[in-house]
């Protein structure tokens, strides 16, 4: 049996996981499934564990490897679990002698023994200074989204988040082989390709002189003109660049939805978060953006209930869905996560971050509802993902039958079923 991976968490996850099974596999190892995890909250951690207990129970043959942003931050806890027998870190899972030596592991020894630190191989992610750049050949048979990481890493420590820990300071992927690898995934037949990292508008600045996110976005669709679509995941909006402005403003193919890290819509509260936007730049950048792109739709991760968090300023938070017309609302209930600043602020009692967090759910649930209303008789752009689905060139999904997976296709919205589009 080969390597399986389940995946949690980011699109940079999703495309990691493709190169993850390419090294496993190459480094010989079979009946082996890696759980590349996310650390982004609390309850992320916990999902991976039950995965691990469950998949423990579904294959007892099977090793088990852990991986990801919680196995760098949090390995010694889940090589305590019986069900683990392997635990790589951030950088060495996509590192082949890290593969090479988990197999070599396993060929030594049926089981790991009582000793814990015996599974833990967890580099220093810190000292991780370069991108090693990795080129995915296709993301599956039928696929017709693919994700190029171009970026990893962060460079600034937002008191709320664990993720420098895990992924390490930033780091970009070469021009040149970003363009080369878009390339080779158009010829593979993905007609979409979606930028991903950790920090994207911090592309660059760790490259001979230091281009943007928006001359990447520039050069790739120049030298890729076979790409049909480009997108971009979530962006820090207060670090776009003007490149990649007039790229949404002059480039049809780059796609008319962006993922905006917003997290809240109070000053003090973005004060405490140490984040490097106010509201009013918030606004500001959604008004700027639908002048240049009229039909532009905007998704925004929103946290509920961060410390020190009032009524009123909740209440900012809250506005900003209708203030800034978003679309899509990712919403995080606030969870401390252990050796950040916000850990150590006092903290808001549980039922209201809950609370807060169905408030704002229920504001993103009627902005989605008001788009879908507002798309119905217009033609739209489809790529068709699956059998029954796809979605508009807005991200907007679409309930399709008979179509060809991989196609992209102009139809005329008729209708919705409050979830997604219906067409004729």
């Amino acid at each position: 049996m080969s390597v399986d991976v389940v995946t949690f968490g980011c699109r940079l996850n999703a495309f990691e996981s493709e190169v993850i099974r390419r090294e496993a596999e190459g480094a010989g190892l079979a009946d082996t499934v890696v759980v590349n995890t996310c650390a982004v909250t609390n309850e992320a951690v916990a999902q991976a564990r039950q995965s691990i207990r469950k998949l423990r129970r579904e294959r007892p043959e099977a090793r088990i490897v852990v991986t990801g942003c919680a196995a760098q931050t949090q390995g010694p806890m889940f090589a305590a679990m019986d069900e683990v027998d392997r635990v790589l870190g951030n950088d060495d899972k996509m590192q082949s002698a890290a593969w090479r030596a988990t197999r070599a592991a396993f060929d030594a020894a049926p089981a790991f023994g009582i000793d814990s630190t015996q599974k833990i191989a967890v580099s220093d992610i810190m000292a991780v200074t370069e991108m090693a750049p990795h080129l995915v050949e296709g993301f599956g048979a039928g696929q017709p989204r693919a994700f190029v990481q171009v970026q990893n890493g962060c460079d600034h420590r937002c008191t709320f988040c664990i993720i420098p820990y895990g992924r390490g300071n930033s780091r970009s992927v070469p021009m040149g082989v970003v363009v080369d690898q878009v390339r080779a995934l158009v010829e593979a037949g993905h007609a979409e390709i979606v930028l991903t990292g950790v920090d994207l508008t911090s592309y660059g600045a760790d490259l001979p002189g230091a281009p943007k996110l928006g001359m990447l976005t520039r050069q790739i669709l120049r030298h890729v003109p076979e790409l049909q679509r480009l997108r971009i995941s979530s962006i820090d909006s207060i670090e776009a660049d003007r490149d990649l402005l007039e790229v949404i403003a002059d480039d049809v193919r780059l796609m008319p939805h962006l993922h905006l890290s917003l997290q809240a819509g109070d000053d003090m509260i973005l004060k405490r978060m140490k984040r490097r936007h106010s509201r009013d730049d918030a606004i500001a950048f959604c008004a700027q953006v639908r002048r240049l792109r009229p039909d532009m739709v905007f998704g925004a991760d929103i946290i509920a209930g961060f410390p020190t968090e009032t009524e009123d300023m909740f209440a900012r938070s809250l506005d900003l869905v209708e203030v800034c017309d978003l679309t899509f609302l990712h919403v995080f209930p606030y969870s401390p996560r252990p050796g950040t600043p916000a850990a150590r602020m006092p903290q808001v009692k549980g039922d209201i971050i809950r609370d807060r967090a169905r408030r704002l759910r229920a504001s993103g649930e009627r902005a989605l509802q008001r788009r879908l209303a507002a798309d119905v008789g217009q033609t739209r752009a489809v790529l068709i993902e699956s059998a029954s689905q796809g979605r508009t060139e807005h991200f907007l999904p679409v309930a399709i039958a008979g179509e060809m997976p991989g196609a992209v296709r102009a139809l005329t919205v008729t209708g919705h079923d409050n979830s997604r589009l219906r067409v004729a």
